[in-house]
């Protein structure tokens, strides 16, 4: 296969949040309607994590593995919110928002449950054009520590994963802009 340099492909993406089930843009050249926050600048990239877990069907007649089944797969998306917002924090810890300038932790059935959100994100595709990832349902799940300090940017980290949705609706959608 020849080298297709404008298949290659470099540069930031643009980070959203919505509840989950939140309604998503028509078209992948629409943009989000208002409920889809962006989360603003991020510090290091953005990456998307398939991860499959497989079991071996295998024989004692041959050495070699017969066939593999998938038993697990775990999708994560990982970032690092450059805008330590309350908002960003809340997001980062699967917590309520924010009301009046105060992020306090849920407790009660409200810290047993989560709220789920979606998130989109807007990168560069292959020939300069727009890729579209739309994770349906997902939670952050992953430690965030939050330091200040003297030589160094206050940042969130964030690791949201992936959740099932239903026998209809896909979990995880990506989709290329073609003009």
């Amino acid at each position: 296969m020849p080298v297709t340099s404008t298949n290659l492909i470099q540069g930031p993406a643009t980070v959203y949040v919505a509840p989950f089930g939140t309604p998503e843009p028509a078209t992948i050249a629409t943009a989000p309607a208002a409920a889809w926050v962006d989360v603003g600048g991020t510090k290091g990239g953005l990456e998307l994590n398939i991860s499959s877990e497989f079991a071996t069907l295998t024989v004692d007649q041959i050495v070699d593995i017969i066939e593999s089944r998938r038993t697990g797969r775990e999708v994560t998306t990982k970032t690092t919110l450059a805008e330590a917002t309350l908002q960003n924090i809340a997001q980062a810890t699967a917590n309520t928002a924010p009301v009046a300038n105060v992020l306090e932790l849920d407790d009660g059935l409200a810290a047993f449950k989560p709220a789920y959100s979606a998130i989109l994100i807007d990168g560069i595709a292959p020939g300069g054009f727009r890729r579209r990832i739309i994770v349906r349902k997902t939670l952050s799940t992953d430690a965030v520590g939050v330091g200040y300090k003297k030589d160094d940017q206050t940042v969130v980290p964030v690791t949201w994963k992936l959740h099932w949705v239903s026998t209809v609706i896909k979990p995880l959608k990506i989709e290329d802009a073609t003009s």
